[in-house]
């Protein structure tokens, strides 16, 4: 599958995502950075963030 570039962030683009769980949260300020909690279950799985606004 190719992958979008980041030429143009105001582009917008379509993912299609297989998965067991979804959550939808707002990342939270960290010190420099943003942090997001998950659930303690997840620790160790494999996990896709995708910004979408």
């Amino acid at each position: 599958m190719p992958r979008p570039t980041q030429t143009n962030p105001q582009t917008k683009s379509k993912f299609e995502v297989f998965g067991e769980e979804m959550i939808e949260k707002e990342v939270k300020p960290s010190g420099n950075s943003g942090r997001v909690y998950l659930p303690p279950d997840w620790v160790g799985k494999h996990v896709k963030i995708i910004r979408i606004d």
